[in-house]
């Protein structure tokens, strides 16, 4: 019997050290807090199961390394709320001849999983900001790589946070556009791009914030959003729980976690609480009124025992300061 048992054991551990792996592609991901399959939402809130053990495009992944220019970047700013810009990598006659103003900050906002530029947290985000001041907003159109699958889009990431970089080192030498009157925006997996935009240049970004940062294939990921990406990193966690869409530890300098960072009052789905992190930030460039209590312990953030020095999360103040993680409650509505 015992021996029966110990072929059985072996014939297992066989099978599964013979499984293909995405190690090469995504690092150490340690998804040991999420199951092997999941439902992961697009752009447009609709569900899709999702194998997070599977083979990623490999020739999409070389193809996007040999020219991360797949990326598109549209310009909206107060002379054009509604009707876009195209600005083009190594094409100067593309920003010169558009709207983009060098001497007022610049917006780059990044989206998720199958999204584009038209789906959240475009819209909401660029709103409040060009409602509140003037500023130049560019959106990142990164749908070349993020229409496939979810492992592929995953392992994509750093290539096009990248190509990101690099765009703004263009922007820089076209327009003189300093680096430190920028704040980078992602959202979901656009949060681990703006990290690897911010690291391309030289962590030099005034500001990068990642709203609800992706969890699946990224708790371990050393390529995720990391403290040193920009001169001052936000993390704002919504859905951090298990199985959670995003990541529920802290990763930044400093991390918001609103109603502990699980679940949002109002919100029935992974996905509610997910979306939750861009209406809140949102809400708080154009209200700046969300103030969180600084926790010393995971355990004072899940008992709301939080009683450090305060700090407002979010909104558009390009020199913020801070460390740490913070706690605050939220209504269930908006503004929050």
């Amino acid at each position: 019997m015992r021996v029966s048992l110990f072929l059985v054991v072996a014939s297992a551990a066989y099978f599964v050290s013979a499984l293909p792996t995405i190690e090469e592609d995504l690092g150490d991901l340690g998804t040991r807090e999420y199951p092997r399959y999941m439902e992961i939402p697009d752009g447009d809130g609709v569900m899709h199961m999702v194998d997070l053990q599977a083979e990623p495009d490999h020739e999409l992944l070389e193809e996007i390394e040999r020219n991360p220019a797949n990326n598109e970047y549209t310009l909206f700013t107060r002379r054009n709320q509604f009707i876009g810009q195209t600005l083009v990598i190594n094409n100067a006659n593309s920003i010169t001849r558009s709207n983009f103003n060098a001497n007022v900050p610049t917006i780059v906002i990044v989206h998720g999983w199958l999204s584009n530029h038209n789906t959240e947290p475009n819209p909401s985000v660029r709103r409040a900001y060009l409602a509140k001041s003037d500023v130049n907003v560019i959106s990142v159109d990164w749908r070349r790589v993020a229409a496939s699958d979810y492992v592929t889009a995953a392992a994509g990431v750093p290539g096009i946070g990248r190509g990101v970089g690099d765009f703004l080192l263009f922007l820089n030498r076209v327009t003189g556009a300093a680096f430190t009157n920028m704040h980078l925006i992602g959202f979901s997996l656009g949060a681990h791009v703006v990290g690897n935009a911010g690291r391309q240049i030289g962590g030099r970004a005034a500001r990068i914030t990642g709203l609800d940062p992706a969890g699946p294939l990224w708790a371990y990921n050393s390529n995720r959003l990391s403290p040193n990406d920009g001169v001052y990193v936000e993390a704002i966690h919504t859905d951090g729980g298990y199985g959670g869409l995003g990541i529920g530890s802290a990763i930044a300098q400093v991390d918001f976690f609103p109603n502990g960072g699980n679940s949002q009052p109002g919100c029935l789905t992974s996905l509610c609480n997910h979306n939750r992190a861009f209406e809140l930030f949102a809400a708080t460039v154009t209200y700046n009124h969300l103030v969180g209590q600084e926790c010393s312990s995971t355990l004072q953030i899940t008992w709301n025992t939080c009683r450090g020095r305060s700090l407002h999360m979010g909104n558009d103040d390009l020199r913020k300061t801070g460390s740490g993680m913070y706690r605050l409650d939220t209504g269930r509505s908006y503004p929050y």
